[in-house]
């Protein structure tokens, strides 16, 4: 049998005591089981998101072709040994649901980027005014902290002075452009936007450059929502703006226009809400996890019964709800949502009870993986290879941004994001990486090291460090640029 600890901070943060009480409870548990220890892991993690996807105590079946099943038991330490759960019971119920499920299923097992889930995350940036009107909050407060750390005046000037050097540079040689391009990805509310262009326009003053009245600043989001909130920030610099909705994972579909001229593309907190698969090596062999979202049977019930329904009607209603949204929902079930605002209802309550039930299944050669569109598992080989037994998110979202966001960058432009990166794989065997939700969204920390690799492939040298205008912030700073 295998202990997995993950939570190393937490334990020298002396939580010990917590964490030998909940493995005593397990290990009690387990031994009144006609369980093969010898086939048996266990994987504690600590998982800091106020809402998951997670039970306290889950069973995952490990699949390779073998007659003799293995199995992990994933625990959430930090809900494990609060009082409001009894391990032992936990341990209990999920073993027992080995037998009979006691959970309504949504989906069929496949890849987490494959989940209804994501269908979920699209629906909350597509559907944000609504879910905001419901809710009473604007998404910025389910940010830690109740904002985004890309709105900063000092990290703002930075950049600037650096694209200000390349500018002048070029303007030597007689080699700048008439129109300077500067693209943002995933616009928030416009605070960020505002913030950096106000600054431009002082350091434009400061060193009489002129280049404000050259620059086009574009902003480009998901949600026709954030773009309207966003733009009506901006009225001091409407003339040099514009605003497109856009598709993250394929930016160059809207922005086709611009490639090989965009000096500065900009994108914040965006690559942690895009799709992610994860895979495993697990003694040795690679493994995909599988997914298939559930609700538990409680919740299934008192959320059907809310509306007038049989929990074997949820299944249908939510589909129909992520394919027409909350307002045609509301047109087409009168009888059961009187309005846009009471589907708005149904929809948060299924979101608040949905989990992710997860399997790992063999995984296929990775050059026959295909993660991102015209990208094979191979570049993941190295990362597999050297790491020995880990789990790690693919990061399939991200890696299909940032690969499309790179030809849309002048020879001398630089991108530069700010998310929460996984910058070491070792960061995997010490911490839980999501998913976690935040409000309507799902969030993931982004596999850098994935990044990293794509863009040297392609010739740019990525680099990390720690964002550093806030202290004690989770964000890291990528840049990319062509190597010289």
């Amino acid at each position: 049998m295998l202990v997995d600890l993950r939570p190393t901070d937490r334990l020298r943060k002396g939580n010990g005591a917590v964490v030998q009480s909940v493995l005593g409870s397990i290990l009690h548990a387990v031994g009144d089981e006609s369980l093969d220890l010898e086939k048996l892991r266990i994987v504690c993690d600590w998982v800091q998101y106020k809402s998951s996807f997670r039970d306290p105590v889950e069973i995952r079946s490990i699949v390779n072709g073998s007659a003799t099943e293995r199995l992990e038991i994933g625990v959430d330490l930090r809900r494990a040994s609060s009082d409001q759960h009894d391990v032992g019971a936990e341990m209990a119920r999920a073993l027992a649901r080995r037998i009979e499920s006691d959970r309504h299923y949504l989906e069929p097992w496949g890849r987490t980027t494959a989940s209804l889930i994501w269908n979920f995350n699209a629906l909350y940036w597509k559907a944000l005014g609504l879910w905001e009107a419901v809710s009473g909050r604007p998404y910025e407060q389910a940010l830690p902290g109740g904002e985004s750390d890309a709105r900063n005046s000092a990290a703002a000037r930075d950049t600037i002075l650096r694209l200000f050097a390349t500018w002048d540079g070029l303007a030597e040689r007689r080699a700048l452009p008439d129109q300077l391009h500067v693209l943002e990805i995933g616009v928030g509310n416009g605070n960020q936007a505002r913030v950096w262009l106000d600054t431009f326009v002082e350091i434009d003053r400061e060193q009489g450059r002129d280049y404000y009245r050259r620059l086009h600043y574009l902003m480009g989001d998901y949600s026709s929502h954030l773009l309207e909130i966003a733009r009506s920030q901006l009225h001091d610099h409407e003339e040099h703006t514009s605003t497109l909705v856009l598709d993250a994972m394929k930016p160059s579909n809207t922005l086709g226009f611009l490639k090989y001229k965009t000096f500065f593309v900009y994108i914040s907190n965006v690559y942690d809400n895009l799709p992610t698969d994860e895979i495993a090596r697990i003694d040795g062999h690679l493994y995909q996890v599988e997914t298939r979202a559930f609700l538990a049977s409680g919740a299934g019930e008192t959320i059907a019964t809310s509306i007038g329904a049989t929990a074997k009607e949820l299944p249908d209603l939510i589909a129909r709800l992520l394919r027409l949204g909350p307002e045609l929902l509301a047109e087409t079930e009168p009888k059961r949502f009187a309005d846009a605002p009471a589907a708005v209802r149904f929809w948060a309550a299924v979101w608040e009870a949905i989990g992710l039930e997860e399997r790992y299944v063999a995984l296929s050669p990775l050059d026959e993986y295909e993660f991102a569109p015209g990208m094979s598992g191979e570049v993941l080989r190295p990362l597999m290879d050297a790491n020995g037994d880990v789990r790690m998110h693919v990061s399939n979202g991200a890696a299909a941004s940032f690969v499309d966001t790179l030809q849309l960058l002048h020879p001398h432009g630089l991108l530069e994001c700010h998310d929460i990166f996984v910058t070491n794989l070792d960061g995997y065997a010490s911490s839980f990486r999501g998913p976690g939700k935040y409000e309507g969204s799902v969030v993931n920390w982004v596999n850098g090291n994935v990044l990293a690799a794509l863009g040297g492939r392609r010739g740019f040298d990525v680099a990390f460090r720690k964002f550093a205008f806030r202290a004690g912030s989770n964000i890291t700073t990528m840049t990319a640029e062509v190597r010289e």
